[in-house]
C-alpha cells in the first residue's frame, strides 16, 4: 500500500453532492471517468496521482467500463488496485457491460449470459466484492429488455451491485426501462449515463425532463467533447491528441475553421467569466439541477484540480447562456457515436 494520507480538508464544502434522482445515494458534481489514461500492464506513479488528487477535491466516484484501458480491462485492473490506498465506504465505484469484450457470440450487448459473466470478471479485475453502481453500457436491440434489466436486478439480488443503471440508451428505452422494473418489483433505475455537452445537446430534447419525471439521476460523459471545448485545439492538433490518435473518439474532419472560430469566441466568454473554457463547459452542464454529476477524465492531477476550480464559477447570466446557445448552435458537428436519440426522438 501506497504512503498516501487522505486530505483532512476533502470534505470542507468545496465540492457539492447532488442526490441522484430520487433516490438516496450522493454523487460528487464531479465524478472521475477512467475511460482513457488508466490502461496500461500495472498502475503507474500518475495514474496514483491523479486518484489521489481527485479524492483530496472531494471527488469520491470512480467510474469504469469492463473495455477500458487499453488493453480491455486494465484500466479496472489498476484502477482498482490504487483504490485500495482509499476507504472503500467513502467511495463509489461504478463499472459497466455492454461493448465487446471477448470472441464469439456471447462476448458483448445484453444477453443474461454475457451481463453476468461480464460482472464476475470486472469484479474479479478491480478486486472487489461489490460495485456501487453497475450499468448496462449500451441499448442491446436484438435482446428483450426484460433480460438486460433482469440481469441488473440478478446483480443486486446476488449483493454484487448496489445500485444499476443505464448508460445512451434513448428517452423511449429510458422510460420502458423503468416501467419493466416497476411491473417486475426489480431493482429500480438509479441513473442514466448519456453523452452531453455545449456540443452534443441530444438529452435536453426530452430525456432530461423524463429522467427527471421518473426519479433518474443523470450523469453526463463527454462534457468537453473530447478535449474540443478546450484550449488545446486553437492553433493545431497537438501530436499527442485524440484527434490523432483516436479519430473514433474525436475525428479530425471535426475540427474546422467554423468549428474553431467558436471555440475561440467560447474561450474568450470564458476569460471573461474568469474560467478556463474547460471550466466553463463543466460549469456549463450543472446549470441543470437534473444533472447529478459530470464525468471528467484527467491526464495528469492539474486536470483534477482545474475542473474542481470550475465549481467556483457556476452562475451564468441570461445573457451569457444566450451567447453560448448562438455560438453552439451556429455549427453542426456529426451526431454522437453515443447519443441515445440525437434525433430528439
Amino acid at each position: 500500500m501506497a504512503n498516501y494520507v487522505p486530505d483532512e480538508k476533502r470534505y470542507d464544502g468545496r465540492m457539492q453532492y447532488r442526490r441522484s434522482g430520487k433516490w438516496g445515494l450522493k454523487l460528487p458534481e464531479i465524478t472521475l471517468g477512467c475511460w482513457h489514461n488508466f490502461g496500461g500492464d500495472a498502475p503507474t506513479e500518475n495514474q496514483r496521482n491523479i486518484i489521489y488528487a481527485a479524492f483530496d477535491h472531494g471527488v469520491t466516484h470512480f467510474d469504469l467500463a469492463n473495455n477500458y484501458g487499453p488493453p480491455f480491462g486494465s484500466a479496472e485492473t489498476n484502477v482498482g488496485r490504487i483504490l485500495k490506498d482509499l476507504p472503500r465506504d467513502e467511495i463509489l465505484i461504478s463499472s459497466k457491460a455492454g461493448y465487446i469484450m471477448w470472441p464469439g457470440p456471447y462476448g458483448e450487448w445484453g444477453s443474461r449470459k454475457y451481463v453476468l459473466a461480464s460482472l464476475d470478471q470486472s469484479l474479479k479485475r478491480v478486486g472487489v466484492d461489490y460495485f456501487d453502481i453497475f450499468y448496462s453500457h449500451r441499448f442491446d436491440p436484438e435482446t428483450p429488455m426484460e433480460e438486460t434489466l433482469g440481469a441488473l436486478h440478478t446483480a443486486v439480488q446476488q449483493g454484487k451491485a448496489l445500485y444499476v443503471g443505464i448508460s445512451s440508451y434513448s428517452t423511449q428505452q429510458t422510460r420502458e426501462a423503468v416501467e419493466i422494473c416497476g411491473q417486475n418489483g426489480w431493482s429500480n433505475i438509479l441513473i442514466h449515463q448519456p453523452n452531453y455537452s455545449m456540443f452534443n445537446r441530444w438529452i435536453e430534447n426530452q430525456l432530461v425532463s423524463a429522467c427527471d419525471e421518473l426519479g433518474v439521476g443523470v450523469i453526463a460523459f463527454c462534457p468537453l467533447y473530447q478535449g474540443l471545448l478546450t484550449n488545446k485545439y486553437l492553433q493545431e492538433i497537438p501530436a499527442s491528441s485524440r484527434a490523432k490518435h483516436s479519430p473514433e473518439t474525436l475525428r479530425p474532419t471535426e475540427l474546422t475553421a467554423e468549428v474553431i472560430e467558436v471555440v475561440h469566441e467560447l474561450e474568450g466568454l470564458a476569460q471573461s467569466r474568469g474560467q478556463s473554457l474547460a471550466q466553463m463547459a463543466i460549469a456549463w452542464i450543472l446549470r441543470l439541477p437534473q444533472i447529478t454529476s459530470v464525468l471528467c477524465g484527467a491526464s495528469r492531477p492539474e486536470q483534477i484540480v482545474e475542473n474542481c476550480e470550475a465549481l467556483e464559477k457556476r452562475d451564468f447570466s441570461a445573457d451569457e447562456l444566450n451567447q453560448i446557445d448562438r455560438l453552439t448552435q451556429s455549427v453542426k458537428l456529426p451526431a454522437s457515436l453515443w447519443a441515445g436519440d440525437s434525433n430528439g426522438s
